[in-house]
């Protein structure tokens, strides 16, 4: 049986994209990183790495792969995020009603806010 272990995501600046996604995540970072790769893990052991990995490369629009982060409070989220650095994406296929807000990591990596308040 498979797991997902972590996701890794090209960077070029490694040190702000892991002070952005530590703080966006409440990850810890593993202390013996070279360099040009940062390992990111939950503090409670829950759910998959998050792994920088430092290899210049163009963002893809739209992405191929992208990150759905769960929120029972979205708004919150979406405004801490922004206040990390993170910048909304006008997407013009989006529908009015939609559960999630698409944003973008401080390189332009995009990634998707979904609310779950409403989930039973």
């Amino acid at each position: 049986m498979l797991r997902v272990g972590s996701i890794v995501i090209r960077v070029d600046d490694l040190e702000r994209q892991a002070a952005f996604w530590q703080a966006a995540l409440g990850y810890e970072r593993r202390i013996d990183d070279s360099d040009d790769f940062a390992l990111l893990y939950p503090s409670d052991g829950v759910g998959p790495n998050v792994s920088l990995d430092a290899v210049p490369s163009e963002a893809q629009v739209p992405p191929r792969i992208h990150l759905d982060l769960y929120s029972d409070n979205q708004g919150v989220e979406v405004d801490r995020l922004v206040g990390l650095g993170a910048t909304r994406v006008h997407w013009e296929n989006r529908p009015s009603d939609a559960d999630y807000v698409i944003l973008a990591d401080p390189e332009g990596n995009r990634f998707c806010v979904i609310d779950k308040s409403t989930d039973q």
